[in-house]
């Protein structure tokens, strides 16, 4: 499982051993180097990056969807086009692999 720095605890990480789930979180303050703490400001960068390609280019937060299903239908939607639009582009070998800007019609 990872985790924010925030899921700390010797009784937590240890009832998450006793269940068969190791934490991967960043490390603390004060801690030794934690396994897969080196792992954590790459993904963090991976991760912000999709965050915000899908709040702001992909206008998720204003999804119009008036149901869950609606939400839901709304949202997939637009992570297929950008997926169907990566692939292209790359296949096509254009230089930004996630611009829509070029099929906004």
């Amino acid at each position: 499982m990872i985790g924010d720095k925030n899921y700390f605890g010797r009784t937590f990480e240890h009832e998450l051993a006793r269940q068969g789930t190791q934490l991967l979180r960043p490390t603390r303050k004060g801690e030794q180097q934690r396994h897969g703490g080196s792992l954590f400001k790459p993904l963090r960068q991976v991760i912000e990056s999709v965050n915000e390609t899908f709040k702001g280019h992909l206008n998720l937060e204003q999804h119009r969807g008036r149901t869950p299903r609606g939400v839901i239908t709304h949202v997939l939607q637009r992570i297929l086009a950008l997926t169907a639009v990566i692939w292209h582009n790359d296949a096509t070998g254009q230089d930004t692999l996630r611009s829509l800007t070029t099929y906004d019609h």
